[in-house]
């Protein structure tokens, strides 16, 4: 077949035709992120045009560096076409299957090609594969039957260049989240990547989700580092407790969006919505959780409260359930822990498996058995629309925790409050609120009807407990503050206070005795410990190491520091930076390094 050079004058055809390419891929990629809908696929684009003229250009550029790459202009663009489609093909068929998009650290496992033909045999449907094939067939007869046409080295070098600079520029102003991106209507959705392809496109969302790195190598990291560590706390000489019970029951019960509205100091209440919590304030540990999110991430929180590795370190943005552990085989927690010491761990969430990458993750820290939305298709809602109630997953919890044969982890997830604040969706309101916005009215009193109901749920667990034989011990705590307006927050004055902007409940129940001795605020990588000293279990010493920096330093988050005296801290002292300096290594080599500390501070 002949080669052709392409002439200067149709230079522009060539790049009109990549151009349109880009548009058809970018307008297959989406399609097949909203289950090949074309209608769908229109509705996007008319509400996102510019995510799709832009998502389109950086197909574009691809094809173009691909087709300057290799010297036949139609084989290189067919060749990255056809790759495109085959991931458009993997993102349709994953959403199909595990109802999860396609992520960038999903292709890491095609060195595992073999296994993964194993695990997905029957998963994709055999018209799906027809389908794929053919396509891919129709793609390599039409680049074998075009004609070989060159373009001249020096036009091919500048148009690679260009296209390579545009699409590193487009990665990276996804990624780092610039404004450029904002002003495109484009709002990343780490926590449900379902709703991220589905309204960001896939271009944008896959481009998004590059940034896998949590946390930079800090200075001194080394296994001599990480040895030197264990070493230290690994032989503290701190006091044990003196009131031991043997392997009580563990319950960690995370509360969707939970904090205590009351503390909004411009709104009065018809009746307290926290009437067991508040009257039960004295005669129990009660204090307060200092979140590392706002409105949202609660896979942060959870992460934080089962492996203890803080938020404060990882970039801006990190999910390390979704960029990390997901490719780890297993990672150390409270789970693994308990597990070496003869426990069984459940976990209990009723929602999606999938959400946050439970499905994955949980196995991953340990767990045995997870419970999910699927499993309790009987489970109360207040209205067929709403959530399963916090009441329901309260007494699947006290039901699992009473059928166990052993010493039992259990660690439960809600959902009933999480947004939006619909009224009615759990139910008629009953409490009103005076003093707020009228705009605001409904939303701030479904939100607080919606606590009543889950103090009646932490109320009926704490009569429960009593009739549990094993010991048992429960921390509570809300993940973070609802994603209430704006509005309410300001007229309360929270946006100038990040630390009310981060402060949950946190409580303590037990069926024996704990004492009464607030925690204060801390955060959630500190309650693993603190559960250990009140029922005097034994520590390893990476939990020594956490109780040291608690002891110091109770609250770390990135907008505020809470010390050992309540109060906020301004500025560390040379110890507390030394202690966060040995934090920081142990979070690095748990979750970017060489995991040295695994066999020795666990």
């Amino acid at each position: 077949m002949r080669q052709l050079f392409v002439p200067s004058r149709r230079v522009g055809i060539t790049l009109f035709s990549l151009l349109l390419g880009g548009f058809i891929l970018n307008f297959f990629m989406q399609a097949a992120s909203l289950g090949m809908n074309i209608g769908s696929v229109l509705n996007w684009i008319s509400q996102y045009y510019w995510l799709y003229l832009s998502g389109s250009l950086f197909f574009f550029f691809v094809l173009l560096v691909c087709a300057m790459i290799i010297p036949n202009v139609y084989t290189g663009a067919l060749i990255a076409f056809i790759v495109c489609v085959v991931l458009g093909i993997a993102n349709y068929e994953k959403l199909s299957t595990t109802g999860e998009p396609l992520f960038p650290w999903d292709l890491m496992q095609i060195k595992n090609a073999q296994e993964m033909t194993k695990i997905t045999k029957g998963m994709i449907s055999p018209t799906a594969v027809v389908v794929s094939v053919l396509l891919v067939a129709a793609l390599i007869y039409l680049m074998l039957k075009l004609p070989k046409v060159k373009v001249r080295l020096p036009l091919r070098i500048t148009l690679g260049i260009i296209s390579l600079v545009a699409v590193g520029g487009f990665i990276q102003m996804v990624g780092g989240q610039h404004a450029l991106a904002t002003s495109l209507k484009y709002q990343n959705i780490p926590w449900n990547q379902k709703v991220n392809y589905a309204q960001n496109g896939f271009v944008y969302a896959f481009a998004g989700n590059l940034m896998q790195n949590l946390i930079e190598k800090p200075e001194g990291y080394s296994k001599e580092a990480i040895e030197a560590i264990a070493q230290k706390y690994g032989t503290s000489t701190d006091t044990p407790p003196t009131k031991a019970v043997e392997q009580p029951n563990i319950m960690y019960m995370m509360d969707e969006a939970f904090f205590d509205p009351t503390r909004m100091p411009s709104y009065t209440f018809s009746e307290d919505p926290l009437k067991f919590i508040h009257q039960n304030a004295q005669s129990t540990p009660d204090g307060f959780l200092l979140s590392p999110e706002f409105g949202g991430n609660t896979a942060n929180v959870e992460f934080e409260a089962l492996t203890g590795l803080s938020m404060y370190f990882l970039k801006d943005g990190s999910i390390p359930y979704q960029q990390r552990i997901v490719k780890m085989s297993s990672l150390p927690s409270i789970v693994s822990i308990l597990k070496d010491r003869g426990y069984e761990a459940l976990a209990l969430h009723p929602f999606d498996d999938t959400f946050y990458n439970r499905n994955r993750v949980y196995p991953i820290l340990g767990f045995d058995q997870f419970t999910s939305e699927k499993d309790l298709p009987n489970a109360k809602r207040y209205t067929p629309n709403g959530y399963i109630s916090d009441m329901a997953a309260v007494q699947e919890a006290v039901r699992e925790l009473k059928s166990a044969s052993k010493p039992t982890f259990l660690h439960l997830v809600t959902m009933q409050n999480h947004f939006p604040f619909t009224k009615g969706l759990n139910g008629s309101n009953t409490i009103t609120v005076s003093g707020v916005k009228p705009e605001y009215k409904d939303e701030l009193e479904t939100y607080t009807h919606d606590t009543k109901l889950t103090d009646e749920a932490v109320a009926y667990l704490s009569q429960q407990l009593k009739t549990i034989q094993r010991p048992t011990i429960v921390a509570f705590w809300g993940d973070h503050l609802p994603a209430l307006s704006s509005g309410v927050y300001a007229q309360a004055g929270f946006n100038d206070n990040p630390r009310l902007k981060h402060e949950t409940k946190l409580i303590y129940l037990a069926n024996f005795d704990i004492g009464s001795k607030s925690p204060g605020t801390m955060s959630p990588a500190f309650i693993g410990p603190t559960v250990f000293e009140l029922s005097g279990q034994s520590m390893p010493a990476y939990y020594k190491l956490l109780e040291k920096v608690k002891s110091e330093i109770p609250g770390l988050n990135k907008s505020v520091l809470i010390g050992k005296d309540n109060a906020v801290i301004s500025a560390l002292t040379t110890e507390q930076q030394s202690l966060l300096n040995d934090y920081k290594l142990v979070v690095y080599d748990m979750l970017e390094g060489e995991q040295y500390g695994k066999d020795l501070l666990y």
